[in-house]
């Protein structure tokens, strides 16, 4: 039998006391889903800042799939904000900000090909130097509402693709409807990476890396394609176009 890519997926963590009497992990179902669906293998990163569980799970598998959640820290990208702004701040979890910027570090080092969702494309630009909008509605001129809570799961708003993007080459839209969850957003882009694709608002819909000749696949966008597996085709293709990535990658590597 043909061996699976296997992709290392960051969980969100919860409290103690939130369901167990310990800390624990929490995933939604949809990412593994999409993973199976497209050809991979999932494999869920354990919640630890260790160094070396981080080094060689991103050693071991094929590619990473960075998932949403709550707030990154702001400290991580600004030193101080305005109280009107530091209110509106979500809950905060300064470990997994410092293992999924580990992962991500791990993961440029050691070539492997990335996917980010929602706060995973927030994080890979934190983590390359980026800063991000610390809340849309409080700092973009006529934004969009872009935290449909009550439309998790339902395309709500447009985004336009750049021409020459690998995005565009797999979805083969110019716009695409997508869901929209957030309330923050990339500010100033990392140098590595460029926009290619926007709202109309101007906010950052996805980003890949500026010299991807001779790069691994990276990609992430700020919308939630494990939620519209059933909307649109293109939603499973972007899974299949970084699952097939990662298996070219681990033939090349053999």
């Amino acid at each position: 039998m043909k061996r699976k890519p296997v992709i290392l997926v960051t969980p969100s963590s919860d409290k103690k006391g939130a369901e167990f009497s310990d800390a624990s992990i929490s995933l939604s179902n949809l990412y593994t889903d999409a993973i199976i669906a497209a050809g991979g293998l999932p494999q869920v990163l354990p919640a630890t800042t260790s160094k070396e569980v981080i080094a060689e799970s991103v050693e071991r598998c094929d590619g990473v799939l960075m998932t949403g959640g709550d707030d990154i820290d702001p400290k991580l990208y600004a030193k101080d904000l305005p109280e009107n702004l530091a209110k509106t701040i979500g809950p905060l979890d300064p470990d997994r900000d410092i293992w999924e910027s580990s992962v991500i570090e791990e993961t440029r080092r050691r070539g492997k090909a990335f996917f980010g969702i929602c706060r995973g494309h927030q994080m890979l630009n934190v983590a390359l130097g980026g800063t991000l909008i610390v809340d849309i509605g409080s700092q973009v001129e006529k934004p969009l509402n872009h935290r449909r809570m009550d439309k998790k799961m339902e395309q709500v708003h447009e985004v336009t693709i750049s021409g020459d993007s690998m995005l565009r080459k797999i979805a083969g839209v110019e716009t695409l409807g997508v869901n929209s969850t957030h309330h923050q957003a990339i500010g100033r882009l990392a140098e590595p990476l460029r926009a290619v694709a926007t709202s109309k608002d101007g906010i950052i819909e996805a980003v890949e890396l500026k010299d991807s000749a001779n790069e691994p696949f990276l990609l992430a966008v700020q919308f939630h394609p494990e939620r519209l597996l059933d909307r649109n085709a293109i939603f499973l293709q972007l899974f299949r176009s970084f699952i097939e990535a990662c298996a070219h990658a681990r033939q090349k590597n053999v």
